[in-house]
């Protein structure tokens, strides 16, 4: 007899979910008769009545490989410990978990999904492996996450698109991504992009440098300039967003300058996953379920130095993998004329 396993999506969206869910079917499901069920809504499927749980076949994961968001759902508020009543409902799910026959689920999603899944393990005893998933790429256990790369490609194909228009009305145009605590995005899509200023949150800002960087490329005839900038990135004295915190920063300081601001918010996780991600995504829904193969519950699937790795969850979710404002990639930024502001 086969054995009998849960999945679920946690968190926000991120192209690459459907492709873990597939490539968990088809070795799982298709070469090694598990059972595989799908929990709607992470946990809200669990705890909802009716319950939305529903089984997973090679044949109703046909065609998702390309597609983007996920055919399970997902959530921000599923956390069986705060549900949406205010209640801990972990126990209630613990049950369920058990009453369904489960022996384990696989958890797709970030930091707080991680912590969450490492929490049911040591409060109620359910088995739980990780997959890694935030486009922001700051989970320190893996090189990188499945989703970043496609919401690169989409911010430095704003650039590309944001650089014609700025130049024919000689305009800085400020870029805001996605990044709260980590500057991955930004960077980057800045330095594929071509942009010239990054602010990202690891680097405190100036805005005399971000100003002086606009004034030079006035004065060498580019009466123009891209910026691109973090979310997370903001200033804490200024009542708006880090996107329009750069912005008025720029506009005070640069006089008659025409400053405009984009921000590309949820376009980062919509559409179709790139190719890299495709792969990436592939590689950790086999490597899931290789883990619970081996009875390597407790832990999450890694990429390490080219290779799918399992790591402890607890280890995972201990630190942010974070920009070194000393390292390599800052280092190129600064060398191809991108001024940080710090």
């Amino acid at each position: 007899m086969g054995r009998k396993i849960g999945i679920l999506c946690g968190g926000g969206d991120a192209p690459g979910l459907n492709a873990v869910i597939r490539a968990v079917v088809k070795f799982g499901v298709g070469r090694l008769g598990w059972e595989l069920w799908g929990l709607e809504d992470s946990f809200d499927g669990l705890l909802s009545e009716p319950q939305r749980v529903r089984r997973l076949t090679p044949l109703s994961c046909r065609g998702i490989l390309q597609q983007g968001g996920t055919i399970l759902g997902t959530t921000n508020r599923g956390d069986p410990f705060h549900s949406r009543d205010g209640q801990d409902r972990s126990a209630e799910v613990a049950r369920r978990v058990r009453d369904r026959g489960l022996e384990g689920l696989i958890m797709i999603g970030g930091d707080g999904t991680m912590r969450i899944a490492r929490d049911l393990a040591d409060r109620t005893g359910i088995r739980v492996v990780g997959v890694p998933k935030t486009i922001d790429n700051d989970l320190g256990a893996t090189d990188l996450t499945f989703g970043f790369q496609s919401a690169v490609d989409c911010a430095s194909d704003a650039l590309d698109r944001l650089h014609s228009t700025a130049e024919a009305h000689d305009r800085v145009i400020v870029l805001e991504v996605m990044g709260r605590d980590a500057g991955w995005i930004a960077l980057h899509a800045a330095i594929s992009g071509g942009a010239d200023l990054c602010v990202i949150p690891e680097v405190p800002w100036s805005a005399e440098r971000l100003c002086a960087k606009v004034k030079e490329r006035g004065k060498l005839g580019r009466p123009f300039s891209l910026a691109i900038v973090a979310e997370g990135a903001g200033d804490p004295t200024h009542p708006g967003s880090a996107g329009r915190a750069v912005a008025e920063a720029i506009q005070a300081g640069v006089p008659g300058c025409d400053v405009r601001i984009t921000v590309l918010g949820h376009l980062q996780r919509g559409g179709s996953p790139v190719a890299f991600d495709r792969l990436l995504a592939t590689r950790f829904g086999v490597g899931a379920v290789d883990l619970v193969e081996a009875g390597r519950w407790g832990e999450l699937v890694a990429l390490h130095n080219g290779r799918i790795e399992g790591v402890p969850i607890a280890e995972a979710v201990a630190v942010y993998r974070k920009v070194d404002p000393e390292g390599e990639l800052v280092r190129t930024a600064r060398m191809v004329g991108i001024e940080l502001g710090g």
